[in-house]
C-alpha cells in the first residue's frame, strides 16, 4: 500500500493521532494545520485522499474544498464537530465524498477511507459485457461521455459540472447499464457500506443528475423501476 493521504486538522494532537493510525495501516501521511497551507500542499503534491477539517484558520474547510473541486479531483473526506444536516449537505454539495463527525471511532474513519480510495481508485465493479461503450476510462450513453481519469462528464461536447457523489452515482449506473440497481446497492457504492445518514440520499442525487442531464438536454437517461431502484438502459 502506497496511498498518500493529506491530513488537514488544526488540532495538532488529533492530527498526530490520525497520522500514527494511518501510518500503522501502511499509508503515507502529510499534515497541514490551516486551510491556506492545505491548498498549497494539494497543488504541489499528488495525494490519493484528503482528510479535511471544516473549522480551520486562514481558510475554512468548505472554502478549501470549493477551490480544490475546481481543479483537483482528489477525493475529500470532511472531519468536523458540526453535525447539522445543512452542514453535511453544504460539504457534500461542495464536492466531499464523505463526512465524519467528531468524535469518531478510528475504525470508522479507516473504513470510510478504504471505501473512498476504492471508489476513486483502480478497483471497480465489473461492467456487464453488453453495457455502455467503454474505452480508455470512458463510459458512453447517447451523446454523454464520462471520462473517469479526467473526472469529466460531457453531453454533445458540453461539460456537465457534477459533484463527486453525483459523478460516482452516474459512473455506477453507466457501468451497470441495463441492470436495475437497488437503492441499497447504490447507497453502498456511492456513500460507503457503513453510511449512517439519511436513507433518501440516493433519490436526492438521482434528482440532481436528472436536473443536470435529463432536463438540461431533453433526454430520459435515468429510469425509475418502482419499488426496486434505478437503471440506465442501452439504446
Amino acid at each position: 500500500m502506497n496511498e498518500h493521504i493529506l491530513v488537514v486538522e488544526d488540532e495538532e494532537k488529533l492530527a498526530r493521532f490520525i497520522e500514527l493510525e494511518l501510518v500503522h495501516e501502511g499509508y503515507t501521511v502529510s499534515k497541514a494545520f490551516d486551510g491556506r497551507t492545505a491548498l498549497e500542499e494539494a497543488e504541489k503534491n499528488n495525494y490519493n485522499l484528503i482528510l479535511l477539517d471544516i473549522m480551520l484558520p486562514e481558510l475554512n474547510g468548505l472554502e478549501v474544498l470549493r477551490r480544490l473541486n475546481k481543479s483537483n479531483p482528489t477525493p475529500v473526506i470532511l472531519l468536523t464537530a458540526r453535525d447539522a444536516v445543512m452542514d453535511k449537505v453544504a460539504g457534500l454539495d461542495a464536492g466531499a465524498v464523505d463526512y465524519v463527525t467528531k468524535p469518531f471511532a478510528i475504525e470508522e474513519l479507516l473504513a470510510r477511507i478504504r471505501v473512498a480510495l476504492k471508489l476513486h481508485g483502480t478497483d471497480s465493479a465489473p461492467a456487464k459485457p453488453a453495457a455502455s461503450e467503454k474505452s480508455e476510462g470512458t463510459l458512453k450513453w447517447n451523446e454523454l461521455e464520462l471520462n473517469e481519469p479526467r473526472h469529466r462528464v460531457t453531453f454533445a461536447g458540453r461539460e456537465i459540472n457534477l459533484t463527486n457523489r453525483e459523478f460516482i452515482m452516474l459512473k455506477v449506473l453507466l457501468e451497470n447499464m441495463d441492470i436495475v440497481m437497488s437503492r441499497d446497492t447504490l447507497l453502498e457504492r456511492v456513500c460507503g457500506y457503513d453510511y449512517m445518514g439519511e436513507t433518501n440520499v440516493v433519490d436526492v442525487y438521482i434528482r440532481f443528475l436528472r436536473t443536470k442531464i435529463d432536463e438540461e438536454f431533453g433526454v430520459k437517461m435515468i429510469q425509475t423501476v418502482r419499488g426496486v431502484g434505478y437503471v440506465i438502459k442501452s439504446e
